[in-house]
């Protein structure tokens, strides 16, 4: 077999891992003595650091793991850490309401539809990728038009837009309500 093969199976078993793998059952999995293996991961370790890359090989209790570089810990902590999840406000979740029923839409249609500025709103809902521009209206000025995306998606648990609830089914509960309220 040849090294660059023997080396890549070394990487993708490394990588698959996560965790530390003996040099035993390296040598056992791909079917190599242990004192190639050996040197073949120690050349391996050598041309990670020659080429400056973002990730390294570090030898841990006899075994061998795949990790990023300790100067890059900032970076790959930024990517765990938990985004803080501030909430939507009313003004944006009719916004985003109006703009999922009726999209691609204008700001103007959103504002006439709500009776009132939406500036703010498409912006916070641009800002959490919840909606995009999706083009322009062939009209003059020719106006933005926005629809939502798929983090929309994602954050509502929608796996298309044909999820979206019935605007029939809201209809029957205000009905329903106001005939409640009159008896």
């Amino acid at each position: 077999m040849e090294i660059s093969k023997i080396e890549a199976i070394i990487e993708a078993m490394l990588f698959a891992s996560g965790d530390p793998v003996s040099l035993e059952t390296l040598a056992e999995v791909i079917g190599v003595d242990k004192k190639t293996l050996g040197l073949l991961i120690s050349r391996m370790m050598d041309n990670y650091i020659e080429q400056n890359r973002g990730i390294q090989i570090r030898e841990i209790d006899g075994g061998y793991q795949l990790c990023s570089k300790t100067e890059y810990f900032d970076y790959v902590k930024r990517l765990f850490e938990p985004r803080q999840k501030q909430g939507i406000s009313q003004a944006a979740l009719e916004s985003l309401a109006i703009i999922a029923y009726n999209q691609p839409i204008t700001k103007a249609g959103v504002e006439r539809i709500r009776g009132v500025n939406s500036d703010s709103s498409i912006n916070s809902l641009i800002e959490r990728n919840l909606i995009k521009e999706s083009g322009r209206m062939d009209a003059p000025g020719r106006p933005i038009l926005y629809e939502t995306t798929e983090e929309f998606l994602r954050a509502f648990g929608y796996r298309s837009l044909s999820d979206l609830p019935q605007v029939d089914n809201f209809l029957n509960i205000e009905e329903d309500s106001f005939i409640k309220t009159e008896n």
